[in-house]
């Protein structure tokens, strides 16, 4: 068992670890990353819908048992590994929480703010800035303007403003604009899929790379196995090196654990740490898709259209369920063969028939903490010898009220726009996943501290999206990269954010 030492190790290369290893390797110091998955092909299978959607080519080899929407019995998901993490699949969309958003948190909107501002600027974020209802205080500009409208967008901006809604350009992390870069071709594989140009600004194509330049190292296809601690410390890293299937220690004056909400607290747990909350109150968003056919082709020049968001009802239920509702975004049609996959048996051939004569809205309501939604660990072993992952999830009533309530006002902006029959369809994915570390005032409200340390280990943080104590009702990279940046900054001694 070799080892090495580094004055920052980094588990995780999606938001919360690449913009951490960003910040530290601004400050001069020497980072190590372990990510378990592997480089993007970005190769002509990328933007294949059958090997990305039904394949899935980027899957690990390890499955996660999930019980969801009632259930009585576990399934099995396999979840994405790549460097990058979630980045690489995310459409790009990169809004920020409301300050009303925070009244549960540690620390208010203000002191995000300055990081909100630099995590758009490392994303290059192309927005409209004073289109948004709810736009929170203090945003200025945006580093890009957004783009022109394509046609299916423009559609349902029509429907909208014969309704009244005010919906507002969704600020994108995509090179639409700069042209030292491969920009954006406003191709229609992008939410879902690794971009085999590089035009999508996942982490891969821009902060890693800029981190990399400046020291980081990045070690994929590494699986961090156990944390070692000794006396409130962490000594090292376990992980198994997959590429010589041996295991290694990694040493570091400061761990950082940023694998993800379904990750980060089973290798906490793993690690022998304990705490009441630990794994506890899973949200991932009560998010669904509505669908209409229209009496024409939508799309048949099969151009981007991930454009439009709808903020108008975010604060609608506030003052009675005491959490934001959410937005409804654009969101594209997938293959026909994509939606015979995932349609009832019955109806397979129908639905494949009528795909290209559909357009869809994305609803995202937030979802609301609760101890039964849970990460837990397995008894038994999974193929590389660790416990297995098990993950329990039910709405409550009022994320399905919230949820519906986002669909109804789908329906009458696609119903405006010329649509003739619906079809609903609930997500079931923990793309959004957060909160299974959350962050608090006292370590009898939650397992890290206000700078996201896990309390009682003093050189242990957590930046990805368990450490969100709400969820909020938007996309949450944006915010778990502003975090990360702020945790950094916290444990390179500086007073804000890193140039």
């Amino acid at each position: 068992m070799n080892s090495a030492s580094y004055d920052a190790v980094i588990i995780g290369s999606g938001f919360g670890g690449a913009l951490a290893a960003y910040a530290l390797t601004q400050a001069g110091q020497r980072v190590l990353m372990l990510e378990r998955g592997r480089w993007a092909h970005r190769d002509a299978d990328d933007w294949n819908q059958r090997q990305i959607l039904i394949e899935q080519r980027y899957r690990g080899p390890v499955p996660v048992d999930v019980k969801q929407y009632g259930a009585r019995r576990f399934s099995q998901i396999y979840p994405n590994e790549t460097v990058g993490g979630k980045s690489v699949f995310y459409g790009g969309a990169s809004l920020r929480l409301r300050a009303t958003d925070f009244a549960r948190w540690p620390f208010s909107y203000a002191d995000l703010a300055p990081y909100y501002e630099q995590a758009e600027s490392l994303l290059g974020v192309h927005g409209t800035v004073g289109s948004d209802p709810c736009e929170p205080p203090g945003l200025q500009s945006y580093p890009f303007p957004a783009v022109e409208l394509s046609a299916p967008a423009r559609r349902l901006q029509q429907a909208s403003d014969q309704l009244g809604y005010r919906p507002f350009p969704i600020p994108l992390a995509i090179n639409f604009s700069d042209a030292q870069r491969t920009r954006c071709v406003l191709c229609n594989t992008c939410d879902g899929f690794p971009c085999r140009i590089e035009a999508k600004n996942d982490l891969a194509a821009t902060v890693l790379r800029h981190a990399q330049q400046r020291g980081l190292h990045i070690a994929s296809g590494a699986i961090a196995r156990r944390l070692q601690i000794e006396s409130g410390q962490v000594r090292g890293v376990e992980y198994l090196d997959a590429s010589i299937n041996q295991s290694q220690v990694a040493e570091g004056r400061i761990v950082v654990v940023a694998a993800g909400a379904i990750q980060s607290p089973a290798l906490l747990m793993r690690s022998g740490l304990d705490h009441p909350l630990m794994g506890r109150n899973l949200m991932r968003h009560c998010n669904a898709v509505c669908s209409y056919v229209f009496p024409f082709r939508t799309n048949p020049e099969q151009v981007f259209h991930k454009q439009l968001c709808f903020g108008d009802f975010y604060e609608d239920l506030r003052a009675e369920l005491g959490t934001a509702v959410g937005v409804i975004q654009d969101i594209y049609t997938p293959a026909p063969e994509v939606i015979q996959h995932h349609a009832p048996p019955g109806g397979r051939w129908l639905a494949g028939l009528f795909a290209p004569f559909m357009q869809n809205l994305l609803c995202i309501a937030e979802d609301e903490p609760q101890l039964q939604n849970r990460v837990r660990l397995n008894d038994a072993l999974d193929a590389r010898g660790m416990q297995g992952i098990a993950i329990e999830h039910n709405y409550s009533r009022d994320d399905r009220r919230r949820r519906d309530y986002l669909l109804g006002h789908a329906r009458r902006v696609l119903r405006k726009a010329g649509g003739l029959a619906s079809y609903t369809y609930p997500i079931d994915s923990f793309s959004h996943a957060v909160g299974t570390l959350r962050s608090a005032s006292t370590p009898e409200e939650g397992v890290l501290d206000s700078h996201c340390r896990v309390w009682g280990v003093d050189n242990l943080f957590v930046t990805d999206g368990s450490f969100m104590p709400t969820s909020g009702g938007v996309n949450p990279s944006l915010t778990i990269a502003a975090n990360a940046l702020r945790v950094a900054a916290k444990i390179s001694g500086a007073n804000g954010p890193l140039a």
